[in-house]
């Protein structure tokens, strides 16, 4: 499949090779079920997370392969490319009414979806949470035991095929409404407060110790953060411009269900 894709991506004729045109669905299946992922989480030799540009290509490759059709759920009607996965409970996952998983999606037996949206080549591991109206974008990568508050909004990153996608580690809390995106990695156990914005280029300043440390991209592991803002000069004057600041770090001994307001507690701010 991978030879094939990787041959074929970016031609014109593509669609008229049969063989491709199965490569494409083969890969889609293997998403859906588990068995590929557009991104895989560090080996036990170490290193960092390695994406999987040829199965982005192949999702790319499928939203023209795909055909219009109608769907239904009783009187809920769509007309879309992308297919639904099918019943939930034969896969081991909680889904209430109206939760969506698009085909190509993976969501681990154990997880909760309330209603909630997951697209197409995202992962959501057991264990996690999916509260309501959050989204999951197209290829991110949730890991088990996590949970996104109601309202969060995880963005997707399909292009460039080579691009990091957003990464949530396991244990991770993101609290209500915050909003992740652009191939931002959120370390294991992190805690994101309510409202953090992180971008690829939002500096998440760690302002724990003497001196401040600037990340950008990257949430440390058991970091907790909370939305902040930082002077900046425009030729119209100065003006206070967003940031993330990280005021501590999670204790190992909290609970991971109620760990966002403990742990904000525990520095004198609010969830």
């Amino acid at each position: 499949m991978r030879e094939l894709i990787q041959e074929a991506w970016g031609t014109d004729d593509w669609l008229d090779r049969a063989e491709v045109c199965e490569a494409v669905e083969a890969v889609i299946d293997g998403l859906d079920s588990g068995e590929l992922r557009v991104a895989s989480p560090p080996d036990e030799i170490g290193g960092g997370w390695t994406v999987h540009s040829w199965v982005k290509s192949a999702i790319l490759m499928y939203f023209r392969l795909a055909p219009m059709q109608a769907m239904e759920a009783g009187v809920l009607k769509w007309h879309d490319k992308i297919p639904l996965k099918g019943d939930p409970r034969a896969q081991g996952v909680r889904a209430v009414p109206p939760a969506t998983v698009r085909r190509g999606a993976f969501v681990e037996p154990g997880a909760v979806l309330m209603p909630s949206y997951v697209n197409i080549g995202a992962y959501v591991g057991s264990g996690t949470m999916v509260d309501t109206w959050a989204t999951v974008g197209s290829c991110a990568q949730i890991g088990r035991d996590v949970h996104l508050s109601g309202g969060v909004g995880i963005g997707g990153v399909l292009e460039p095929p080579g691009a990091l996608p957003v990464i949530v580690e396991d244990g991770a809390f993101v609290g209500s409404r915050a909003i992740v995106v652009e191939g931002v990695h959120v370390e294991r156990e992190a805690v994101l407060g309510a409202n953090v914005v992180l971008t690829a280029s939002t500096p998440i300043i760690d302002v724990s110790g003497p001196e401040e440390v600037v990340h950008k991209g990257r949430v440390p592991a058991r970091a907790v953060v909370i939305p902040g803002s930082r002077p900046r000069s425009f030729p119209a004057g100065t003006y206070q411009v967003p940031c993330a600041l990280i005021i501590g770090e999670r204790k190992e001994s909290t609970d991971r269900k109620t760990s966002l307001n403990e742990a904000l507690r525990g520095f004198g701010v609010d969830g």
